[in-house]
């Protein structure tokens, strides 16, 4: 994560405003944002989110901006950006 300037970047994550340090990628948002359980939920209904952190696993999948299927961990903030999970809150 970089932030050695100090800015930050405000995103929505399901709803709610975040603010996070320039740089970080949308996993790191979802880790910082307090009620977050995951960020999609298995068949069965139970929590998934990040597990490789580069990619490989798919776990970390959210809705970005309206397209599906972006890896969170893989993806970093923009200011004003729109975040969607599909876990329980």
């Amino acid at each position: 994560m970089r932030d050695a300037n100090g800015e930050r970047v405000r995103v929505s994550i399901d709803g709610r405003t975040l603010e996070v340090p320039d740089g970080s990628t949308v996993a790191a948002a979802l880790a910082i944002s307090a009620g977050i359980a995951g960020t999609r939920t298995s068949v069965s209904g139970m929590p998934r989110t990040a597990l490789c952190g580069m990619g490989i696993c798919q776990e970390c999948r959210v809705t970005i901006d309206g397209c599906a299927h972006m890896l969170a961990c893989q993806t970093l903030c923009r200011d004003g950006q729109m975040i969607e999970t599909t876990a329980p809150h």
